[in-house]
């Protein structure tokens, strides 16, 4: 993808490696599976473990916006790009 004014760009995206990953995909009742079928996932890049981890807890969260009883519906998954050997801990 290019940029038409790159300057805009908070950072470059080729000079970026994201290799940590956060695979979103729906919990086998939801009704949105009808819509958008049952294998239906997108998953976000981030460039640290850290900032992955930090996306998990607040794409996960119950947000002040939620009705009472309602629960994310969303499967959270961590995963590493393949071209990249985890680290270890």
């Amino acid at each position: 993808m290019t940029a038409c004014h790159a300057h805009n760009l908070r950072r470059d995206p080729v000079l970026t490696p994201k290799s940590f990953g956060l695979r979103v995909s729906l919990t086998p009742g939801d009704p949105f599976r009808t819509m958008l079928g049952a294998d239906w996932s997108r998953t976000h890049w981030f460039a640290t473990e850290r900032e992955r981890d930090a996306a998990l807890v607040e794409m996960s969260r119950k947000h002040e916006y939620s009705r009472p009883g309602d629960r994310p519906a969303h499967v959270y998954e961590k995963v590493v790009s393949q071209n990249v050997l985890p680290r270890n801990k």
